[in-house]
């Protein structure tokens, strides 16, 4: 009697079976590895998710693996957003709506430097 060909969700829970349990130092490796190769918290942690590995069933966060290496995206997002304007600003002087947007998110990243700090 012919074997019956397998079903795409027969193949990925075999995969799923296959990951072994990591170490916590073992995690905490990968981690590293991730954020040496540019990625976020959040796209490490979607990366992890993807060869089968769930944060939650290890002690510390990414973020808190990562300690003083880890920003929020917000933070870099206002930083990245505050810079363009400044550019904007030396080359056009008179641009009072830049003034006051330079004001405006300068101020916010005050606000969420405060935030984040507590």
């Amino acid at each position: 009697m012919p074997k019956k060909a397998k079903t795409e969700n027969e193949d990925k829970s075999e995969e799923t079976k296959k990951t072994e349990k990591l170490s916590q130092e073992e995690f905490e490796k990968k981690v590293i590895q991730l954020s040496e190769k540019g990625l976020t918290a959040e796209k490490i942690g979607e990366a992890l998710k993807k060869q089968g590995i769930h944060t939650k069933e290890f002690n510390k966060k990414i973020s808190q693996i990562l300690g003083s290496k880890y920003s929020t995206p917000d933070l870099e997002n206002i930083k990245v957003k505050l810079s363009k304007i400044e550019e904007h600003l030396k080359k056009n002087h008179g641009d009072k709506k830049a003034k006051r947007e330079k004001e405006r998110v300068s101020a916010q990243l005050k606000r969420l430097k405060e935030y984040l700090n507590r």
